[in-house]
Order: C-alpha cells, then sequence, then structure tokens
C-alpha cells in the first residue's frame, strides 16, 4: 500500500496528522482511497491522504494462539468447566488483511480477555473449530457432542461453548437431542466483535459461566436480555431463535418464557420457567444424525417439484414449513403422497413465529394429515429439522419416527399453549 510516495502494509501501527489533528491506530484496507485507522477505542476513522503527513510506529503484533488444552486453577474450591471453542463473532477479532472480523481467539485468549471469569471457576478449553457458524454441519455437530459428553464424563461440572450466533439456535437444539446431560451445557456467542467498543462478548461469557455453575442442567443459550449491559436470559435450547440480524438482544425465547434471567452486576439468576435441574437426567450419548433431511419454505404458486427433487436425491426427510396452522398448496398433494410411500418422512410446521401447527381445521390440513404429513405441532421450524436428522439417525422404522417426531424429547414440544 503506497500513501504519500511512503509504503505502508495492513496491520501497521501509524500516526497520521492532518488540519492540526493527530490519528494513531492500525492500518485497515481502504477501498475508497481514503487512509482508515481503527484507533484505541475500537472505531475506525477514514482520513483524506491530501495534506497529511504519515508515520510509521511499529509493525502490530500477531496474536500467539495456544491450541493445545490448557488448565487455569485459580482456586481448587471452584467448580472445574470446560470451554469448547467453534468460532464466531465472540472468538473474533479484526483481519487486517480484509479488514473485516475473522475467527481467531481461542479459550485462552477469551479468558486472557475477560479475567473475572476465573472468579466463577476452574476451567480447561479446546479449539473444536475456528468456522463462521454458517459452515457448521452434521459432521460438526457430532464431533461437538462428542466432545461434550467427554468433557463431562472426565469431571467437568460445566461446558460452555463459544458458537457464531447466526446458527447457534441450530446447534442448540442439535446437542439437546444428541446429549442428555446431568450438567449445563451453555451455548454463547456475540453480535459484535471483542474489538468494538459495543461489543457484548464480556457480558455474554461471564453470564454463561454463571449458568454452567448453576442448577439449570441440559443445552441452553446465554445471551443479551435487554439494550443495556444489565442481564442476559437464558433460553431452552431448542425453544430460541435470533430474531435480529445486529441487536444485542437478537435472541428470544419462542412460545414460552425463558428459563431465566442472569443480572450482570451481581451474577444472581431469577428463574422464570421450569428447568431440568442438575444431576437429575443421568449423562449418555446418542449421536447419530441423517444429514439427508431438508427445510422447505411454502410460498403461493410454489410449485410441488421440489419435492420430487429431494425424493430424487435420495434424502430420507423433508420439514415443509407452511403457512398458517400448516399448509401449502392442493396442487402439492399428489407429491407428497408419492414421497411419503417411497418412505420420506415430511413433517409440517408453520411460518408464523408463534403459535402450533393444527391440520384438522381446514380441509387441506386433514388432506395433508391422510396422506401421512406429521404435524410438527409447536416446534420451530430449524428445530424439527434438526430433531428430525437426530430421529432418523436413530431408527429405520417409519412409525418409530413418527412416535418419535411427536414425543417431546428436550423441550421442544408444549401440549398446551400459553399466550
Amino acid at each position: 500500500m503506497i500513501i504519500n510516495g511512503k509504503e505502508f502494509e495492513e496491520g501497521d501501527r501509524v500516526r497520521v496528522s492532518r488540519d492540526g489533528i493527530t490519528y494513531e491506530g492500525i492500518l485497515m484496507p481502504s477501498r475508497s482511497g481514503n487512509i482508515v485507522l481503527k484507533m484505541k477505542s475500537g472505531y475506525n476513522v477514514g482520513i483524506s491522504p491530501e495534506g497529511c503527513a504519515i508515520e510509521f510506529i511499529e509493525k502490530e503484533r500477531p496474536p500467539s494462539f495456544r491450541l493445545a488444552p490448557h488448565v487455569h486453577i485459580t482456586n481448587k474450591d471452584l467448580p472445574k468447566v470446560s470451554i469448547l471453542s467453534t468460532g464466531g463473532t465472540i472468538a473474533s477479532r479484526v483481519d487486517y488483511r480484509t479488514g473485516a472480523v475473522s475467527s481467531q481467539f481461542t479459550p485462552d485468549d477469551i479468558m486472557d480477555a475477560i479475567p473475572e471469569l476465573t472468579e466463577i471457576a476452574n476451567y480447561d478449553g479446546e479449539v473444536l473449530s475456528m468456522i463462521f457458524s454458517e459452515d457448521m454441519d452434521t459432521s460438526i455437530w457430532q464431533n461437538l457432542a462428542r466432545s461434550v459428553y467427554r468433557h463431562i464424563s472426565e469431571g467437568s461440572q460445566g461446558i460452555i461453548i463459544t458458537h457464531g450466533t447466526d446458527t447457534l439456535q441450530y446447534t442448540a437444539a442439535a446437542l439437546s437431542f444428541m446429549v442428555q446431560s446431568p450438567v449445563p451445557i451453555v451455548l454463547v456467542g456475540s453480535q459484535r466483535s471483542s474489538d468494538r467498543p459495543s461489543s457484548d462478548n464480556a457480558m455474554n461469557a461471564i453470564c454463561a459461566a454463571t449458568v454452567a455453575v448453576s442448577d439449570i442442567a441440559g443445552a441452553s443459550v446465554v445471551m443479551h436480555g435487554s439494550t443495556s449491559d444489565d442481564f442476559c436470559y437464558v433460553h431452552r435450547g431448542t425453544r430460541v431463535r435470533k430474531m435480529h440480524t445486529s441487536a444485542r438482544t437478537a435472541f428470544q425465547s419462542v412460545n414460552e418464557a425463558p428459563i431465566a434471567r442472569v443480572d450482570y452486576g451481581t451474577r444472581k439468576i431469577t428463574v422464570l420457567d421450569d428447568y431440568v435441574k442438575r444431576g437429575e437426567k443421568e449423562l449418555a450419548l446418542r449421536d447419530r444424525m441423517e444429514p439427508k433431511c431438508a427445510l422447505v419454505k411454502f410460498y403461493p404458486g410454489m410449485p410441488s417439484d421440489i419435492i420430487d427433487h429431494y425424493k430424487g436425491k435420495g434424502y430420507r426427510g423433508i420439514v415443509l414449513e407452511g403457512t398458517g396452522l400448516g399448509h401449502v398448496s392442493r396442487q402439492w398433494l399428489p407429491a407428497i403422497r408419492n414421497a411419503i410411500a417411497d418412505g420420506v418422512t415430511v413433517v409440517m410446521t408453520s411460518q408464523c413465529i408463534n403459535g402450533r401447527v393444527c391440520d384438522r381445521v381446514y380441509s387441506t390440513g386433514i388432506d395433508l394429515i391422510n396422506a401421512g404429513v406429521i404435524e410438527g405441532q409447536d416446534m420451530l421450524a430449524e428445530v424439527a429439522l434438526v430433531k428430525l436428522m437426530w430421529v432418523l439417525g436413530q431408527t429405520q422404522d417409519k412409525e418409530e419416527a413418527r412416535r418419535m417426531m411427536q414425543t417431546d424429547i428436550a423441550g421442544e414440544i408444549n401440549w398446551r399453549s400459553t399466550v
């Protein structure tokens, strides 16, 4: 990068003076022709190169990563918690090559950046992947479930999983089904990376650690509960959804209240709904998954040949995200009947956020039931997809799969609808 006749590289720490004002920061990529610096405050500033003086200070030192598991023991009387890193924004910092954030933090880096964590527990850590959550797949879920099982078997009294927010709800559902846990399994992320002044990573991580040593067993998601830095909600792993692209309060429980709230200042947990208590269930791992399942969102005029496509590709399960109470066009009925007759399990959910499927109100719904479609009750569509993958990984029997899909396994089905 040539600026005013001098050569610099992205990531260099520089000092820029213009119009009597001096800026100091790390040189970022720029497509506008302006000089872009990331300042110590975390904010970026753009400066026109015309009439400015730029001075090299030093090369920015790259982070040193410790990929081997490392044990942090600060107080032998504190419980042991395992931090499993999969990447995501909570484990991200700026990549000076692109100017964007990338997954670069390890569990050790997180604890170094948030020293308050050591007041809550002793930790060991493991890097399972360093990816953004859109790169998740069933094989990574399985590897994560096996690692959770191993750490609990070896004495961890709680698990924290750092994860990207975009598909966090899918992984939370997958772990809810794959691991029957006597201890807390807490998934946590952040909407803003650690080098931004508005980052939510520290508060979310501290609240997650508080839940990890609590009485709330099983898979849950802990994220910001308000626009202020005052509390987090604890969401059931099969009831949570990301409802906003960028807000720190993006995660909300659907069709039920959050399990609890955690006050950031006092670390006090206030219970809001029923939950599985620590030690109530025996540890068990059921990690088989069937990846050949699809989620299909219906829209008006959508041709039914998409059902034929998935059937022809050997898919074993399809979750339909239908309209209202759980409907698709009547023209889809022949394709659905043929798919079910050929062994494809078809589950109906709703595009509506709240409420439940009921295919017994309108004639189309009755026809869908008669064709063999399974009502998804009040399951979120993405939870129904993950559950179907898990169910078809457990059984080849069509009727057993139907029974399991209609059975509440991990709090994904409420038989009583509440406002």
